[in-house]
């Protein structure tokens, strides 16, 4: 069984065998993390496997591959989940360095360990930065960085995070490189998945998604971007709610702290003994107690930042206790502390002695929550407040940690439902809708030959798409319009070719009849439409009268040239074929010939509605006789003002003329003949239609010899 055979059973069952190679990848994946853990050996190699399979299957393979793993690893390290992320973008970054040949070249294999530390050691340095916070540890490579004092704490532990990647990342590659190796490119298809609604071309088959001519967005850049607009809206809106609910229950959990540690501190304080404690501090019986009890309350949480009783009186906070910390020693009892602008709008219920909300604030002391306990007399009275104040800053550290867990886990997750989604829609709707533009435009651009078009139609319906949806109706209707069109161009190439034939023949036989009055005209109208196809051919290759050179008007000047001399049909025998020279009165009446052959085709003109050329004919049999220099007639007109098809006629009916035998002259040689054009040139002829006819002179010497002239 030859290799050929055996790669297209495979491609039938390409699918299992996409699923058996992903199982693959992740078994490689954790069995290499296994045996470098086990060694102890300072890489990871968890993205051996991911590389692979994208680099063989494109993005779909690689990222389940690159997600299933993490998923796996995070069974035994949780954290595993949110550096999922990266084992999903090395996937993207290798799929897309593959496609473009970095693999095959030592210096794109180079670049890819580059773009791979990139992501896991730069990106990977950014997750754990945010979610825990950076700590310095001295015998560290950050921690000897750091010491260097070369670079700040941030940049040191990124460093450290590249350089420490970096032969991890090698690795991966120089694995991956033996990997493909020892697997035939032949094979790489089968670690890609296919969905195929349609028959694939080998480009679709080959290439995957094949790059587009569309001007502005492709519909499959179009289908990614609303995905992504679409999962990243409500990601966005799911983490913005997720993140205040998180802050509102951690708010709250930490209020109920503060309020605990208020209770707790009130059953160490005696209410009665408030106003001797402010009158004699740490002399009053009791005090010292109080305050050593009130101090236990406070460092037996490490989330309570400070602990305080104050009075309050209208002219600001008395402190009754106040506890020493670290970073800030306690104010002298007694003293008086002048209310801050946080507590301004609550002083009138801190004077009534009222229960107030929690405050948070954010100065010199940090980035506080405080919360206010009133303490009550026998008698009902306020007689101060215990005020506990919770550090925000492990709950801002919590949060941002709590955020980056779920932007990971959503980047892991977004990654691969975009790869799916953008897989399947490729199969659905890209592909297909691709394929039947490819085969609608080579339609539409098809050539003069009917067979062509046929070709193209029994191409189109060979793509047998099969989507069941809308997609595979645009086909079959596409089919059943181009079959329609096709047949329609067949009737109408055949009515078109039928009529043309008849137009020439009407041509051929109107300009006979003038020829055979001219006794003397050496096939005259054949050897003059050759001149007008040489002249215009030549002006169109020097691209000299580019916006009205078209192949269309060479058609029409070279089928019309033989009706130049029509007018002729309306001058007698005696002066058409008179052997001398005509007399004054003789050649008045020939000149009209002009005027008559031009009347004659604007009457056909109007009675043969479309038809472009006859204006061509109009042109000619009216002005070829008009001159460079506006001494021509029959109206005087004067360079480019006299119609191109004209001038084009001037040269060719000339040089006719001159190197053809008449009633009243021998035949010119043709030395004498292309002199006297040349020496028209500027004058009475087209400088440019004198330039392109004297560069053809081969073509022309080849007409003349076939109307057997001398050359």
């Amino acid at each position: 069984m030859n290799k050929s055979r055996i790669a297209e059973i495979l491609r039938k069952k390409q699918n299992i065998a996409a699923l058996f190679i992903c199982a693959a990848g992740v078994g490689l994946n954790l069995l290499l993390g296994y045996i470098v853990g086990i060694l102890g050996l300072p890489l990871y190699l968890d993205t051996v496997g991911t590389v692979a399979v994208a680099v063989m299957g494109g993005y779909l393979p690689g990222v389940a591959v690159g997600f299933i793993t993490n998923i796996i690893k995070s069974i035994s390290d949780p954290s595993s989940l949110y550096y999922g992320v990266l084992n999903v973008l090395i996937a993207v970054a290798a799929t897309w360095l593959s496609r473009r040949g970095w693999f095959r070249r030592w210096y794109g294999a180079v670049g890819a360990i580059l773009v791979f530390t990139l992501i896991g050691g730069g990106m990977g340095a950014l997750i754990p930065w945010f979610m825990e916070g950076l700590s310095f540890d001295s015998e560290s490579l950050s921690g000897l960085l750091y010491q260097t004092g070369y670079f700040n704490l941030a940049t040191s532990h990124l460093a450290s995070s590249l350089l420490m990647d970096l032969p991890d990342k090698a690795a991966t590659v120089f694995l991956v490189l033996i990997i493909l190796r020892l697997i035939p490119g032949d094979y790489y298809f089968l670690a890609s998945f296919n969905h195929w609604m349609q028959k694939p071309s080998k480009e679709d088959m080959v290439g995957g998604v094949a790059g587009t001519e569309v001007r502005r967005i492709s519909l499959h850049a179009k289908t990614l971007l609303v995905l992504m607009l679409a999962l990243t809206t409500v990601a966005v809106a799911g983490i913005f709610v997720s993140v205040r609910v998180y802050h509102r229950a951690i708010v709250n959990e930490h209020l109920k702290l503060a309020k605990g540690i208020i209770r707790l501190a009130a059953r160490e304080i005696d209410p009665e003994r408030v106003d001797e404690y402010l009158e004699k501090g740490e002399k009053a019986e009791g005090y010292s107690e109080t305050k050593a009890g009130l101090a236990d309350v406070l460092f037996s949480s490490e989330e309570i930042a400070y602990l305080y009783v104050y009075r309050m009186e209208e002219d600001g906070f008395h402190v009754v206790f106040d506890i020493d910390t670290e970073d800030t020693p306690a104010d002298e009892t007694g003293s008086v502390i002048p209310y801050d602008e946080t507590f301004i709008p609550y002083i009138p219920q801190l004077l009534a002695g009222e229960e107030v909300e929690p405050i948070i604030t954010d100065d010199e002391y940090g980035f506080l929550l405080t919360a206010a306990g009133p303490v009550y007399d026998a008698s009902g009275k306020c007689v101060c407040y215990i005020i506990a104040d919770v550090d925000m800053e492990e709950l801002t550290a919590n949060e941002r940690s709590f955020l980056m867990e779920m932007i990971t886990v959503f980047l892991g997750f977004f990654i691969l439902l975009c790869a799916f989604v953008i897989w399947l829609i490729d199969y659905h709707i890209v592909f297909p809708v691709r394929a039947i533009t490819n085969y609608v435009d080579e339609f539409s651009y098809t050539g003069e030959q009917q067979s062509q078009l046929d070709e193209y139609v029994r191409k189109l319906r060979d793509l047998d798409i099969h989507t069941g949806d809308e997609v595979e109706r645009l086909f079959r209707s596409i089919c059943r319009m181009t079959l329609s069109q096709a047949e329609q161009t067949r009737s109408i190439r055949q009515l078109s070719e039928s009529t043309a034939q008849m137009q020439e023949g009407l041509i051929i036989t109107m300009a006979d009849m003038v020829e055979n009055r001219d006794s003397d005209t050496g096939a005259h109208i054949q050897k003059n439409a050759a001149y007008v196809r040489i002249i215009a051919e030549g002006l169109m290759k020097k691209e000299y009268y580019a916006e009205k050179l078209t192949p269309q008007f060479i058609s029409d000047v070279v089928r019309s040239a033989p009706l130049h001399d029509v007018g002729k049909i309306n001058i007698s025998d005696r002066i058409l074929n008179k052997p001398g020279k005509l007399t004054d009165e003789e050649y008045a009446v020939m000149k009209n010939h002009t005027t008559i052959g031009k009347q004659i085709m604007e009457h056909a003109i109007s009675t043969v509605r479309g038809e472009s050329y006859l204006k061509e004919a109009r042109n000619m049999a009216g002005y070829h006789h008009e001159r460079w220099d506006g001494k021509g007639y029959p109206e005087g007109l004067h360079g480019e003002v006299i119609p191109l098809s004209a001038r084009i006629m001037a040269v060719a009916d000339v040089f006719d003329a001159l190197t053809s035998a008449r009633v009243y002259k021998p035949a010119f040689p043709l030395e004498k003949a292309l002199a006297i054009i040349e020496e028209g040139a500027g004058t009475q002829f087209d400088p440019k239609c004198v330039e392109v006819f004297m560069e053809a002179l081969t073509e022309v010497k080849i007409v003349l010899k076939k109307y057997n002239q001398d050359v």
